[in-house]
């Protein structure tokens, strides 16, 4: 029966060679009607099985080659034609070999040569039943059967000289022929010289069977690659119409995925078959697809997805076993059109199976359209420190909870982490809805402290400025309200009239002009409830703005009480101009979307890093939501990537975070040790970074510049201009391909250029993955050794790996000196394994240097050891 499938394609195999002859020379042929592909995998590479359910399509009748007539039948009054002599030499050796594979294709070779041939009921038989054969022979087939194709020419050659009158089998020299030219055809696709790999295999058509599966693998891809997207679904879809191999017939869907458009997939995917259990063979590749295709809409809120995609991927929600991940594409798919809640069921049952970071992200960002602060806050705090991005979600609910408190009790557990996560981001928006909070409930002292935190975290910021203002007047601090009237008076109407009797028409009219609201008016209640003098302290002394800048009254104790105004400020958020997160990383209500998803969660991890930008402004200026938008990102992540100043969120003595084996707070990263990231942008980059940065076209020559259809250099210079301009994602994908396809100084270089994007974007492994691209100075491999060290030693501290933090921070002390922010690390890292000893040499020594933190990282030892009583 096998037989007799594999004659079946091996006789359609000739309407193949036909159109092959005819795509070389360039004439139009009609395609066969089948489907088409999508999801690929090279010849030589692993083959996943994915794919969806359909009926398969009738197959097109084959033409027999030219070269190929039927023959005619013999008139009436001519005697029979003999019955032809078959060779049956190699059905005899494959027969004796056992190899059942060959044998079935020699038998179905014949076939399609002499139509009236009947093979053996039992070709097994056939040694048997044969002649003697030629030993000599027999040994020419043996080296053919091993692939010894040179030994084989040279033994018919020396046969024919010893015998003259000897001629070889024609099957022989056919086969001989087919297998050199297989070989032919298999380094020029290794060489990537399609248009020899398309006319190698026109003009040797025996190659296009489904016995010979890779080489139709290969004349597709050389369409595919030669612009001829049809030609390739063709060649595709011959396999799966002939071909019954089951894993060759997924390794063939999942290649056309990749090599061809969406829309050339459905005639490919038409050519299903069902198995036993009605369940199609492509079904895990459909879904595959409904995924890259919601994904992608993710991205971009242009992007159409197809119904029969959404059903797809909503049916496989609603299954027992769907997965969290799916039901997370359609709630990313709903929030990037502003429907967010269409979008909140989707993350709530993706939550229920399995929660993380970046589904509590999505269903935060649901619930804060609409107006259920308290939760974004409640669902984000256990990932607040998981990413940026989540970090920025946290922030956005937190701020947006501040604003619209309206006179609700804020718990003291929910204002506690908020406060830390303030002080630990550096943020600016959110310190700024803390003053305004603690305006509200007559906190004068610890409203200046947020307001002069929040113009310390966003220099220049108005609406800071302005609470501020409003508290020197308060507290009757005339020197600090003239200082601010007259640094930010020329260009804030409000600000310069306070003390004025139009003080308040001034004020109304700047917020209707920003498209926000009066600041909040201080409760007349003098003195704070019970609940408020519970929270007293989180903004006193122990607080990381004790020493908050000048023109506010040192208050040991105040208070962050009680609720805050009804309308609080929103106008000053407003009028900040928002600006972009970094690494491109969206906004949305001021927020950060993750960048990445975790490893395997789904297949569009990657679809949010563009959601929340075109999110981020569609909440009117005026609004609750939009209110955080305007964030400098710097305030989002902390200090800059070149910034060596020292945490001011280490654990206090009389904090108790150390003494419960918590690691300080996850801004360290930003903070401690920055330069993890800077390291390699001191050094004097190639020259052609030089030359990039006096190209007269600063924005690189467009967004939307494709490196690969630059020359080698000058995807390199593109690098060094997006790096210049902190795109350091995009520099990566153009050094990337200056390195895959330039020789020499330029692979050099741009090698060098990807491993510093990466370490811009703080992803030491990749980084260390490009810098093996090609070799480099001793002194630049230093260099990149150093800054890869320096990532590592971070990354695994944040990731509360202290063993894994130590070995990377003494690898690079066999390199280079080690910087007190490392050695700060180290300390810390030291403290987590309760290794006091060397903690305290650490911190002494960096105290020694005049360094805080020293002195910081000695008291968090002291309080681990008990030294201290934990006195809040």
């Amino acid at each position: 029966m096998s037989a007799l499938k594999t004659l079946a394609a091996f006789s359609a195999i000739a309407g193949l060679s036909v159109a092959m002859h005819a795509w070389r020379e360039g004439y139009d042929l009609s395609p066969p009607a089948a489907p088409s592909v999508a999801m690929a995998a090279e010849p030589s590479g692993a083959l996943v099985a994915q794919a969806q359910t359909s009926n398969p399509a009738p197959a097109q009748a084959p033409t027999l080659p030219p070269t190929q007539v039927a023959p005619s039948q013999p008139a009436s009054n001519e005697p029979a034609a003999a019955p032809p002599q078959v060779d049956l030499t190699a059905l005899r050796y494959f027969a004796q070999q056992g190899d059942t594979r060959r044998l079935e294709a020699e038998i179905a070779r014949l076939k399609s040569l002499y139509p009236n041939w009947q093979p053996p009921e039992n070709p097994f038989d056939l040694p048997a039943a044969a002649p003697a054969g030629d030993p000599e022979l027999d040994r020419i087939w043996q080296l053919y059967a091993q692939g010894r194709l040179g030994e084989v020419r040279e033994a018919i050659a020396a046969r024919t000289e010893s015998q003259p009158g000897w001629q070889p089998p024609a099957d022989l020299l056919e086969r001989v022929a087919v297998a050199e030219a297989r070989l032919q055809l298999v380094n020029a696709s290794n060489l990537q010289q399609y248009e020899s790999v398309i006319r190698i295999a026109a003009s040797t058509p025996s190659l296009l069977t489904c016995s010979e599966v890779d080489s139709l693998w290969r004349v597709a891809r050389a369409f595919a690659e030669t612009k001829r997207p049809e030609r390739a679904k063709d060649a595709y879809l011959y396999v799966l119409t002939h071909c019954d191999n089951v894993g060759e017939r997924l390794a063939t869907i999942q290649m056309a995925s990749q090599r061809l458009a969406r829309a050339d997939l459905d005639p490919l995917l038409a050519a299903e078959r069902s198995g036993p259990d009605g369940v199609g063979e492509f079904a895990a590749l459909r879904a595959d697809l409904a995924r890259a295709s919601l994904s992608k809409a993710a991205d971009d809120a242009s992007a159409q997805v197809s119904d029969a995609d959404l059903a797809l991927i909503r049916k496989l929600v609603d299954a027992p076993e769907g997965r969290a991940s799916d039901a997370e594409l359609l709630g990313w798919y709903a929030l990037r059109r502003g429907d967010a809640a269409g979008a909140l069921p989707n993350f709530e049952r993706a939550r229920a199976r399995d929660d993380s970071a970046t589904i509590s992200q999505g269903y935060a960002l649901s619930l804060i359209p609409l107006g259920r602060f308290a939760e974004a806050e409640n669902a984000m705090a256990r990932w607040r420190t998981a990413s940026d991005g989540a970090r920025a979600v946290y922030l956005a609910a937190a701020a947006n909870l501040l604003a619209a408190s309206g006179g609700q009790i804020i718990q003291p557990d929910v204002l506690a982490r908020i406060t830390a996560a303030v002080g630990q981001a550096r943020d600016g928006a959110s310190a700024q809805q803390l003053g305004w909070y603690a305006y509200g409930l007559n906190q004068f002292v610890t409203a200046g402290q947020w307001f002069a935190a929040a113009l310390d975290f966003r220099r220049g910021d108005e609406p800071s400025a302005y609470g501020l203002a409003l508290v020197r007047q308060r507290l009757g601090d005339q020197p600090g309200l003239a200082a601010l009237q007259r640094a930010f008076g020329p260009r804030s109407p409000r600000i310069a009239a306070i003390g004025r009797p139009d003080q308040a028409e001034v004020a109304a009219a700047q917020a209707a002009r920003d498209g926000g609201t009066v600041p909040p008016t201080a409760y007349a209640a003098a003195q704070p409830s019970a609940s408020a003098q519970a929270m007293a302290g989180m903004a006193g002394a122990g607080s990381p703005f004790a020493g908050a800048p000048s023109g506010t009254s040192a208050q040991p104790g105040g208070a962050m009480v009680g609720p805050a105004g009804a309308n609080a400020p929103a106008a000053g958020f407003a009028a900040a101009q928002p600006s972009s997160a970094m690494s491109g990383a969206p906004q949305m209500a001021g927020a950060e979307l993750p960048a990445t998803a975790d490893a395997g969660s789904q297949p569009g991890a990657s679809m949010r890093a563009g959601t929340a930008a075109a999110m981020a402004g569609e909440a009117g200026a005026g609004s609750i939501v939009s209110a955080y938008a305007g964030m400098p990102s710097a305030a989002v992540m902390g200090a800059g990537a070149g910034s060596q100043g020292m945490s001011h969120t280490s654990p206090q003595p009389g904090s108790s975070a150390m003494a419960q084996g918590q690691t300080p707070p996850a801004t360290r990263r930003a903070h401690v040790a920055p330069s993890a990231r800077s390291e390699p942008a001191a050094s004097a980059a190639p020259a052609r970074r030089v030359a990039s940065r006096s190209a007269p076209a600063r924005g690189c020559g467009g967004a939307e510049i494709d490196p690969s259809t630059l020359s080698p250099d000058a995807a390199m210079a593109r690098g060094w201009c997006l790096l210049d301009l902190n795109r350091p994602l995009e520099a990566a994908g153009a050094f990337e391909s200056a390195a895959r396809r330039g020789e020499g100084r330029t692979r050099q270089d741009a090698s060098y250029g990807e491993s510093l994007a990466y370490l811009r974007l703080g992803v030491g492994d990749r980084a260390a993955i490009a810098a093996t691209r090609a070799p480099q100075p001793a002194a630049r491999r230093i260099e990149l050794d150093t800054a890869i060290l320096s990532a590592r030693a971070t990354s695994a501290f944040e990731a509360k790996r202290p063993v894994e933090t130590l070995q990377a921070l003494d690898e690079r002390a066999r390199i280079a000196p080690e910087r007190l922010d490392l050695m700060v690390l180290r300390g810390y890292a030291y403290l987590e394994l309760r290794r006091w000893a060397d903690a305290r040499q650490v911190f002494s020594a960096v105290a020694r240097t005049g360094n805080r933190e020293g002195v910081r990282g000695l008291a968090a030892l002291d309080q681990a050891q008990g030294r201290f009583a934990n006195d809040g």
